[in-house]
C-alpha cells in the first residue's frame, strides 16, 4: 500500500519496525491496504477503522486510518481518533499535525502552545510557523513576530519565516511593513509566489498604490493571466480599494503555510503527503477556492476520481477560479467514461466565457477523444480566435486541428496547420513525427518525411512510436535493409503494440526472414487491433504480403476505373 511520507525536510515520519505492530483482523487489514493502493480514501479509511476496532492501541492503524480519513475530506472525524492515540502516548506526526489544526480551527491557541510545551511536534517549519499564528491568535503580535523571526534564522526556512511574518503583519493592519517585505528580493524578501504577489498587490491597494500594483501584477504574470488576476487587477486599474483578504485570520495564516507544502511538486507518494496538507487548510480556511482546486487537481492526479470531481463541484459559480474547476471537472467527467457529460459541461462553459480560450481548447479535445472530429475542429478554431500572437499555446491548437482535419480527409486543412505549429514551435517531436508519418503514407516529399522523422527521433530516442514511423520510413523508401534496425528498436520500446509489430513482419518479410515475419504477425494479433488490421493480418498470414500487395494494386486500379466511369 502506499503509506503517507513525509519528507525529510518537513516531517520526516517515524515508522516502527513491523515486530512492534500487535496482530490485526487480516482481512480488514488487506481490505484497507487494497483500498489505499488504489487511493479509495473513503473505504480505506472505512477499513482501517474496522481493524481498529479489534486493535485500537496499534499505530499502523492509527496512522492510516487518520491519512485515509483526512485524505477523504474527514478531518473533523478523524480528530477523535488522533486524540485518542495522543492520550495513549503515541508519537506521530499525523495525529500531532491534525491536533493543532483542529485546535487552530476551533480557535483554541492556548491548548496548541501548552501542548508544543510538552512536546508536540510536527516538524521545525510547521511548529515555528504554527507557534507564531498561536501566539497572534492570542493578540500577542509581539511575540507572534519574534516566532516568525525565528523561523527565518533557518536558511531553508527564511522565505516561509517571511512570508507568514508579511502575512501577520497585514493581518493586524501594518500594510506598509506587509508591503516592504513581500516586495523586497531574497534572501530579504520571500520567494515570489502567486499568493505572495496577489497578498503585495492587495496591501499595495491598502496604501493607495493601485497603479504600481496594477502593473506589478502585469509585470510578473503577462497581459493575459488567469481569471482571477485578471479580476485582480482590472479592479486596481479601475482605481478600486481591493481589500486584504487572502489571510484574515490566523487560522487563515496557518492554512497559508499548509497549503504551501500541499503545493510542493512530486511523485505519487508526496502527493498522498501534499494532499493531507491541501485538506487540512481546507479545514483552516473553507472559503479559499484555490485550496479546494489543489485538493481536487491532487486527488485528480492520484486517480480518485469521484472526490475529485466532488471537490471541483465545491467551488461556486460566483469565485474566479469556477473557470478552472470546471475544466478540471470536465477532465474527471471523461476519464470516468462520462464524456457526454464533460462535453456539456465545457459547452456550457464556453458559452458563459466565450472569450477565453482554454475552455474551447478543452472541449476541442473532448469532442476529439469521441471522434466528433467536425465539431472539434470548429472549436480548435473558435479558440484561436481568441488566442493572442505570443500565446506558447498555439502551436499545440494548430497541431490538435490538423489531427481533426486529417482525420476528416482534409489533407490541405492538416498539411497546413501541422506546418504552422511548427512556425511556432521548430523542431516540436510529435509535430515532425505526425506530419512525417501522414507524408510517408500518402507517399508524398518523402525525403522531407524522411527528415523530419529523424529530427524527431533525435529529439525522442525511447518514443517507440516515433522510432517506428522512422523504420517504416525507410521501409516506403526502398531502404529495406536499414529499416530492419529502428523497427526492431520500436518493438522493444512498444512491445504490446499491434501497428508496431505488424510493420516489424512487413520488415521481415521484405528482406526474406519469412519465419519471423509470421511470427511478428501473429504477434501483433494477439495484441486486439482493428478489425481493418486483423484482415490484412491474416490475410498476410495465409498468402504472404507479396500476394496481399499485388490484390490491393489491383483494388487500386479497380477502383480508379469506377471513379473514372
Amino acid at each position: 500500500m502506499k503509506r503517507i511520507l513525509f519528507s525529510a525536510a518537513l516531517a520526516a515520519a517515524s515508522v516502527l519496525p513491523a515486530a512492534a505492530y500487535p496482530e490485526v483482523n487480516p482481512g480488514a487489514y488487506l481490505a484497507a491496504q487494497a483500498a489505499a493502493g488504489a487511493n479509495d480514501f473513503d473505504e480505506a479509511a472505512y477499513w482501517y477503522n474496522v481493524a481498529l476496532r479489534a486493535d485500537p492501541g496499534n499505530p499502523l492503524l492509527i496512522e492510516n486510518a487518520l491519512a485515509s480519513m483526512i485524505a477523504a475530506g474527514d478531518a473533523v472525524g478523524a480528530v477523535s481518533v488522533a486524540q485518542a492515540a495522543e492520550d495513549s502516548g503515541l508519537q506521530s506526526q499525523v495525529v500531532n499535525l491534525l491536533l493543532d489544526a483542529d485546535a487552530a480551527r476551533r480557535g483554541d491557541w492556548e491548548a496548541i502552545l501548552s501542548a508544543h510545551e510538552a512536546g508536540r511536534s510536527v516538524s521545525p517549519l510547521v511548529d515555528g510557523i504554527t507557534r507564531g499564528w498561536a501566539h497572534l491568535g492570542l493578540g500577542d503580535v509581539d511575540r507572534a513576530l519574534s516566532a516568525f523571526d525565528e523561523v527565518t534564522e533557518t536558511p531553508w526556512m527564511a522565505s516561509f519565516g517571511l512570508y507568514h511574518k508579511a502575512f501577520a503583519l497585514a493581518t493586524v493592519g501594518d500594510f506598509e511593513s506587509a508591503r516592504d517585505i513581500l516586495s523586497a528580493e531574497p534572501p530579504e524578501g520571500p520567494m515570489v509566489t502567486r499568493r505572495g504577489s496577489v497578498a503585495l498587490a492587495q496591501a499595495m491597494s491598502q496604501l493607495g498604490q493601485n497603479t504600481e500594483a496594477a502593473d506589478m501584477v502585469t509585470e510578473l504574470f503577462g497581459p493575459d493571466p488567469d481569471l482571477g488576476l485578471t479580476l485582480l487587477r482590472d479592479t486596481l486599474e479601475a482605481g478600486e480599494p481591493v481589500p486584504f483578504d487572502i489571510v484574515s485570520s490566523p487560522a487563515e495564516g496557518l492554512a497559508e503555510l499548509y497549503f504551501a507544502i500541499a503545493s510542493v511538486a512530486g511523485d505519487d507518494t508526496t502527493r498522498s503527503f501534499n494532499l493531507i496538507y491541501a485538506r487540512l487548510a481546507q479545514l483552516l480556511n473553507p472559503r479559499d477556492a484555490d485550496i479546494a482546486l489543489h485538493a481536487a487537481q491532487l486527488l485528480e492526479e492520484l486517480g480518485n476520481l469521484e472526490l475529485a470531481g466532488a471537490a471541483y463541484a465545491s467551488i461556486p459559480q460566483d469565485d474566479p477560479a469556477f473557470y478552472d474547476a470546471e475544466i478540471g471537472r470536465a477532465d474527471v467527467l471523461r476519464r470516468a467514461n462520462e464524456p457526454r457529460l464533460a462535453i456539456e459541461v465545457l459547452q456550457n462553459l464556453t458559452r458563459s466565457f466565450p472569450d477565453k480560450p482554454l475552455g474551447h481548447i478543452s472541449l476541442g479535445n473532448a469532442l476529439r477523444f469521441e471522434s466528433r472530429f467536425a465539431d472539434a475542429r470548429l472549436s480548435y478554431t473558435n479558440a484561436l480566435d481568441r488566442m493572442t500572437p505570443n500565446d506558447p499555446r498555439l502551436w499545440f491548437v494548430h497541431y490538435m486541428r490538423a489531427v481533426a482535419s486529417h482525420q476528416l480527409d482534409d489533407w490541405p486543412e492538416a498539411e497546413a496547420d501541422f506546418r504552422q505549429a511548427l512556425v511556432f514551435n521548430p523542431g516540436q517531436p510529435q509535430v515532425l513525427n505526425y506530419l512525417g508519418y501522414s507524408l510517408v503514407e500518402r507517399g508524398e516529399k518523402l525525403e522531407e518525411a524522411l527528415a523530419m522523422i529523424e529530427n524527431a527521433v533525435s529529439e525522442q530516442p525511447e518514443n517507440g512510436a516515433i522510432v517506428d514511423s522512422l523504420g517504416w520510413a525507410l521501409f516506403v523508401l526502398g531502404r529495406v535493409e536499414e529499416a530492419v534496425a529502428p523497427m526492431e528498436r520500436a518493438v522493444e520500446l512498444e512491445p504490446l503494440d499491434p501497428i508496431i509489430n505488424d510493420h516489424l513482419g512487413d520488415v521481415y518479410w521484405t528482406v526474406g526472414r519469412y519465419l519471423e515475419a509470421r511470427f511478428q504477425w501473429n504477434r501483433a494479433l494477439s495484441f486486439d487491433p482493428d478489425e481493418e488490421l486483423s484482415d490484412r493480418i491474416r490475410r498476410k498470414l495465409e498468402i504472404g504480403l507479396d500476394a496481399v500487395n499485388e490484390e490491393d494494386q489491383a483494388a487500386a486500379g479497380e477502383l480508379s476505373v469506377a471513379q473514372d466511369d
